[in-house]
């Protein structure tokens, strides 16, 4: 083996080597910046789906739970959403006005859709509030237009549905134009809040 060999294979570990720990470093830089804005852009989230609350708190997710969740998750349908966070909403007096969740919808059209969502303790859907989505400019990315969260907004019902048709129905959404699959996602996303309420409220759809 020639020694301009043995230098370009040195070289280029050495490379490697300084690549990965400079990408390290980066990621440990910005990783608790990058957390805190998640955190703050959750916050917000939850506010904007329910102005009342005067504060939050987290509902702890057991294995137990998670495990309840998944199960009715499927049983209706919403094998591709999660339940990915609960918190009790509440007023300045401690009571329990209902609960925000955030969930990931995994059928999206560009990838998974984040949302927090808001249910009222007597099953009133205050709202939604996207987090992250990557859909078709001018098609799914209509997902987060108010006209369309406006839709699932002081509804109460067992389970939304989409429509090309018009919405006449109390649990009905009007699709998005040329975008039934982000559609889709949302309304699964939506259903999935509505089952993990049900589970909180201590029963079964």
């Amino acid at each position: 083996m020639s020694n301009k060999i043995i230098k370009d294979a040195i070289a280029l570990t050495v490379i490697t080597l300084v690549a990965g720990v400079s990408l390290g470093g980066v990621y440990e830089i910005t990783k608790e910046p990058i957390a805190r804005q998640e955190a703050l852009a959750k916050e917000k989230a939850y506010q904007d789906v329910f102005e009342e609350a005067s504060e939050f708190q987290s509902v702890t997710i057991t294995p137990e739970l998670e495990k309840d969740l998944r199960e009715q998750l499927d049983s209706q349908g919403c094998r591709a959403q999660t339940v990915e966070e609960i918190m009790e909403a509440k007023d300045e007096e401690g009571n329990l006005l209902g609960y925000a969740f955030t969930i990931v919808s995994g059928e999206g059209y560009g990838g998974d859709i984040r949302f927090s969502m808001g249910i009222q303790s007597d099953g009133t859907v205050n709202g939604l509030s996207i987090l992250s989505i990557s859909e078709t400019a001018g098609l799914g990315m209509n997902a987060n237009t108010p006209e369309f969260k406006e839709q699932f907004k002081n509804k109460n019902t067992a389970k939304f549905v989409y429509t090309k048709n018009g919405a006449s129905g109390e649990g009905e959404i009007d699709a998005l134009s040329g975008a039934t699959v982000t559609t889709n996602a949302m309304t699964n996303g939506a259903n999935a809040g509505l089952v993990a309420f049900q589970i909180m409220e201590g029963g079964e759809q």
